[in-house]
């Protein structure tokens, strides 16, 4: 286990299942009573999208999620093209579309299918999304839009100040309580 196969970064679309695997190993050979996932940026992103693949967790920490690859890409590249504000859409635009044509011919990876939208959407699993209020690499609006897509499951959490995935340095105390009791809110009783 631990060794994923590949050359490419196919940003959650293989990986995921992955994960799924990984879970189901771990379940199989360990029977936890438990498992939590916690992960930042793109593995918050694909444990997130693991949920769509049948991974089985009992409650999932996301710090600074995307929640869908075309649309991160395109507000990241936004930021490094000069402005004015309508060239860096226009080039982002082209930009991220003949990448995603490029992955679909070149390594059969539908970029497109990188999202945690329709996973979130339907799961069961409670989620609790962090994310930083000055995050510039990928907005909090896509952890409110994911959280938007099943409110009963999945709660938002904003951090002042903070950038990408650095709520824990902004606010470690809080950060800490809010993780471990989202945890323990959401641990099973295990059967004696």
């Amino acid at each position: 286990m631990g060794e994923s196969g590949g050359a490419v970064v196919t940003y959650g679309v293989r990986e995921s299942d992955d994960v799924r695997r990984w879970v189901e190993w771990l379940e199989g050979s360990e029977h936890p009573a438990q498992v939590f996932g916690l992960g930042e940026s793109l593995g918050a992103e694909i444990l997130l999208q693991s949920l769509g693949a049948g991974a089985r967790f009992d409650a999932i920490v996301g710090d600074s999620p995307f929640s869908e690859f075309r649309s991160a890409v395109r507000q990241r590249l936004e930021l490094r093209i000069p402005r004015p504000e309508w060239l860096a859409r226009a080039v982002s635009g082209t930009v991220v579309e003949a990448a995603i044509l490029y992955a679909r011919l070149r390594y059969g990876v539908d970029l497109d299918k990188a999202s945690a939208v329709e996973a979130v959407r339907r799961t069961k699993t409670p989620i609790l999304l962090i994310h930083g209020s000055d995050d510039m690499r990928t907005q909090p609006w896509h952890s409110r839009m994911l959280a938007a897509q099943n409110p009963e499951l999945v709660k938002v959490w904003i951090v002042p100040g903070a950038g990408h995935v650095q709520a824990g340095g902004v606010a470690p105390d809080e950060y800490r309580r809010r993780v471990l009791g989202w945890f323990s809110d959401h641990a099973r009783i295990a059967e004696r």
